[in-house]
């Protein structure tokens, strides 16, 4: 190994609140750009003339079937990052570089099989969706190119999050900001000077993935770094992988759970209130997202030196990263709080000059966001679960606000309220998740402070690096991939 000892021992003795600046602030950039990176597209497409508004609606269409995407490729990339982060805190480099190859064998299998049965099935997709005859062209020729390019999508985030927890987010970082840079510029050549429209936008978005992950096989590739690709690169390792998705199951159902989410918000808005109140939920979704996405970023510091500390047994630290991180994302949410209720319009008014969109956009925002301030502590909760590997709660903590509040109150309260009820639903959901969350950290943290430094993390009921995580389900696909890729079940974790 090249230089193992080049390895973040920092994250077990640096001060916590500089570590979660280092790792944070590169990640609050990053995902802040990609939030830009989407927001850009939504801007330059509501201001097609003639077509904005419409466009933007066929755009709000495409969001659930992104986030089946997203969630493909989080089920492999977050669960890679966190066995990556526990594996050096507890100094299993040449593990760690297994796991790196076999996210890259996962997540091109994933990613083919999903472009071949979304180009397949797209318009009824799209219908199903909320797309009507007026939206629709949009809505498909966008997907269209993103789905040919979403193997590439799936590698590049996936990898970006392994960077940044190995210990490089600057790396990642930069990455990201390229992708965003060189989004912006191509964005306007393609949709107006090309005269492209919205497949303008969709193309531009692939070409700038493709490029950031050039430069990122080149640095995974470099074996001068302690973690990089090792042979055989394609051969899928049996044990990791179902520790990876077992690890990954909590935000990949979160991820399908927001699916389900935008396509019944979609559904009930066209029946309430037409396309254009389509394209407002996609409005007040990419506004939210931008907050969501700082909050992420915090997340992301989070996750290595949560993962490293709890892999080192050093408890303490664990405690106080989780506490700093959710004192920061609750001041995040807050000021989306604060911007929604106070001056609504001026958000909404960068993504289109339409009147009534404007109108629709302003007035959703203001309600959706009603409950939006302790988000951040919501947020915060279930991201700290997945970083210990406790799966079961990470998982029931990712479902509770999508599945369990928000998906009942969509369906019943439009009933009484009309287009205002799906609105509501959605502060109502936040305070409750927030309960939620506060009830299981507060019993996670009655057993740290029962536990010293050193103790076997098995008393908290997470997981280990080194023992295996079944699922039956799990155990069934990868019996039927054996058929067809040759395994490797004798190397261990």
């Amino acid at each position: 190994m090249a230089d193992a000892g080049a390895a973040p021992l920092e994250l077990g003795t640096e001060k916590i609140g500089t570590l979660l600046r280092k790792f944070a602030v590169p990640g609050i950039i990053a995902q802040t750009a990609a939030s830009l990176y989407n927001m850009v597209d939504s801007i330059y497409i509501g201001h097609i003339p003639d077509v904005g508004s419409y466009a933007i609606s066929g755009l709000a269409v495409t969001f659930p079937l992104m986030n089946i995407s997203i969630a493909l490729g989080t089920l492999v990339g977050v669960g890679a990052m966190t066995l990556i982060s526990i594996m050096l805190g507890q100094k299993k480099y040449e593990s760690a570089c297994k796991v790196l190859s076999n996210t890259l064998t996962l997540n091109v299998i994933i990613g083919v099989v999903f472009t071949i049965v979304a180009l397949a099935f797209l318009d009824p997709i799209l219908y199903f969706f909320g797309a009507s005859e007026r939206t629709i062209p949009f809505a498909r020729d966008y997907m269209t190119i993103i789905i040919l390019g979403n193997t590439f999508t799936h590698l590049l985030h996936g990898f970006n999050g392994i960077i940044r927890s190995s210990g490089h987010p600057k790396t990642a970082m930069g990455l990201t900001l390229f992708t965003v840079i060189s989004n912006a510029i191509l964005d306007p050549i393609f949709i107006f000077g090309l005269g492209m429209g919205i497949k303008g936008a969709a193309l531009a978005t692939v070409i700038c993935q493709i490029l950031a992950l050039v430069y990122t096989f080149k640095f995974l590739g470099d074996k001068k770094h302690f973690l990089h690709f090792s042979k055989p690169l394609f051969r899928l390792n049996g044990r990791i992988a179902r520790q990876s998705l077992a690890i990954g199951l909590g935000p990949f159902m979160m991820n399908v759970a927001a699916s389900l989410v935008a396509l019944f918000v979609n559904q009930q808005l066209r029946k309430y209130g037409g396309d254009l109140a389509i394209g407002a939920y996609g409005i007040v979704n990419r506004f939210v997202m931008l907050f969501a996405m700082i909050c992420m970023g915090f997340n992301q510091g989070l996750q290595p030196i949560a993962g490293y500390n709890f892999g080192a047994r050093q408890y303490k630290r664990v405690k106080e990263v989780f506490i700093l991180t959710a004192k920061w994302e609750v001041l995040v949410t807050t000021v989306c709080f604060l911007i929604a209720m106070f001056v609504p319009q001026v958000a909404a008014g960068m993504f289109t000059n339409d009147p009534e969109l404007l109108g629709l956009s302003s007035r959703g925002m203001r309600i959706m966001c009603s409950g939006f301030a302790l988000v951040g502590f919501g947020m915060a909760s279930g991201n700290f679960f997945q970083c210990l590997g406790m799966v079961k709660k990470s998982i029931f903590l990712s479902l509770s606000r999508q599945l369990l509040f928000l998906l009942p109150f969509i369906y019943t309260l439009p009933l009484w309220f009309q287009e205002t009820g799906v609105w509501i639903s959605f502060p109502i959901s936040d305070i409750l998740n927030i309960i939620v969350s506060a009830i299981f950290i507060a019993g996670l943290f009655k057993k740290f402070n029962l536990m010293n430094d050193g103790d076997d993390p098995e008393l908290l009921g997470g997981i280990t690096t080194t023992r295996r995580v079944d699922h039956p389900t799990l155990q069934r696909a990868f019996s039927n991939l054996r058929r067809f890729l040759p395994f490797n079940n004798s190397t261990r974790v």
